[in-house]
């Protein structure tokens, strides 16, 4: 090899270490930006999963009035319902039914 051969190899292997720094440089940004992503995603995501878990939670204290609803007797009901007082209405099975019902138009 003479002297220019060298000098070219040279600046040859400092443009590829060049090149590979700025690549490196590119992909760790490229990193650091899909992992903001998924922060974002995973934030988003567990909002909807307490969305969801109220709406189950509702869900499920409807179908519990229901149930009782459906294995109470009617007359068991009936008197049940005279027998509560008016002014505590979300204690007895109708204040319950209707609990849910403004809960659900809200």
């Amino acid at each position: 090899m003479t002297g220019p051969e060298v000098f070219a190899f040279c600046a040859l292997v400092l443009l590829l270490i060049c090149a590979m720094g700025m690549a490196l440089d590119a992909y760790k940004r490229r990193m650091d930006l899909r992992e903001k992503e998924l922060e974002l995603l995973a934030a988003r995501t567990a909002e909807k999963a307490a969305q969801y878990a109220a709406g189950a939670e509702r869900l499920e204290q409807r179908v519990r009035v229901l149930e009782r609803i459906a294995t109470d007797r009617a007359t068991d009901l009936a008197a049940g319902l005279a027998a509560e007082p008016v002014t505590a209405p979300a204690t007895s099975l109708a204040g319950q039914i209707e609990a849910l019902r403004e809960a659900r138009a809200n």
